[in-house]
């Protein structure tokens, strides 16, 4: 067996292994190492979708030619993955506990300002398809993915963000004196020292914790109570409401955009082109309701327009036509 062969043989493997129920967080890290490890393993992955693509294209037809001879092969479906399961967190906070926390937070307040002079907030922002790194004063690193915007304010009695339309990774440097406080939305983050990944978008909010535990809670004067979060746990809330889901992930599934891979378990095609025209200048959109609910299980590496949009219709039983200058996606 030639190398190429052997390569591609490889990218087969990792293909059917990632849609495993059972894939973890190794199987991840094992498969980004894979792809960086070789010039020729990024190609072959791409060559294995459109292998996999056109082997379920024509499933059917050779069921029945192997149904005939009395024997059946199974082959891969486009079923979407059962999602992990998630736990429903109901979230109230007991009108003692609010007062009792508001009393504090005065007090604070009276015993501080007098030697907390804040320096203003300030602005960082990336445009379609960009990242950037920031690196605060205190150590702290903030990868900032495309299409994002965020404040950040640095005191001496507490590290500040507020994130608007934005997604996030914080690797926050310890200071136990200083508390790491990011306003998202309706939701407060509070961490002392820890990674994790923060995303606000169209309205909802998801942490993702990597190191360390993140304490998520309602903004001042919100109903709830606070949600702490331990390594491979993710939040999702959405604003306005009461409740918040938690379940079990891979944080480095969550992380994968940082180096231009979209990780997707059973997510509808809407949320995935929504994330693409946060990538590319030329508009991603749907043709319809049937085509925005598709699911999706899957990785996407964003290296062009082009192609990613053409390994998205190789895994998805989905067309793209180019119409008025945007990209328009069919169900086939």
């Amino acid at each position: 067996m030639t190398q190429a062969e052997q390569i591609l043989e490889a990218a087969v493997d990792w293909l059917t292994k990632l849609r495993e129920q059972d894939v973890g967080e190794a199987d991840w890290r094992a498969f980004d190492a894979w792809l960086d490890g070789h010039p020729a393993n990024k190609a072959a992955y791409d060559a294995a979708v459109m292998l996999y693509a056109e082997v379920d294209h024509l499933a059917p037809r050779l069921r029945d030619a192997l149904d005939e001879g009395g024997v059946v092969v199974p082959f891969p479906n486009r079923a979407a993955r059962t999602a992990p399961g998630r736990s429903r967190t109901r979230r109230w906070l007991p009108a003692a506990g609010s007062a009792m926390a508001a009393a504090a937070a005065v007090a604070a307040a009276v015993v501080i300002a007098p030697w907390n002079v804040a320096t203003p907030y300030q602005t960082y922002a990336t445009g379609k398809g960009e990242h950037k790194t920031i690196t605060l004063a205190d150590g702290s690193r903030i990868d900032l993915n495309a299409a994002s915007h965020i404040s950040v304010r640095m005191e001496k009695s507490a590290r500040r963000v507020v994130m608007d339309d934005a997604q996030a990774i914080f690797d926050v440097a310890k200071d136990e004196k200083r508390p790491f406080l990011i306003t998202v939305g309706d939701e407060t983050v509070r961490v002392v020292g820890t990674q994790f990944d923060v995303r606000h978008r169209d309205g909802r909010v998801a942490v993702t914790v990597s190191r360390g535990l993140v304490e998520v809670s309602p903004k001042s004067g919100g109903a709830g109570s606070a949600v702490r979060l331990r390594p491979g746990q993710q939040l999702e809330h959405v604003e306005g409401g009461e409740d918040a889901a938690v379940s079990e992930v891979s944080p480095d599934e969550v992380f994968g955009w940082r180096s231009g891979r979209l990780i997707y378990r059973d997510r509808p095609l809407s949320e995935v082109a929504a994330d693409l025209n946060r990538y590319f200048a030329k508009p991603v959109r749907l043709d319809g309701a049937q085509t925005a609910n598709l699911r999706f299980s899957g990785v996407l590496m964003v290296d062009g327009q082009d192609a990613t949009v053409r390994r998205l219709t190789e895994l998805l039983p989905v067309s793209a036509t180019f119409s008025g200058g945007a990209v328009v996606l069919h169900s086939r």
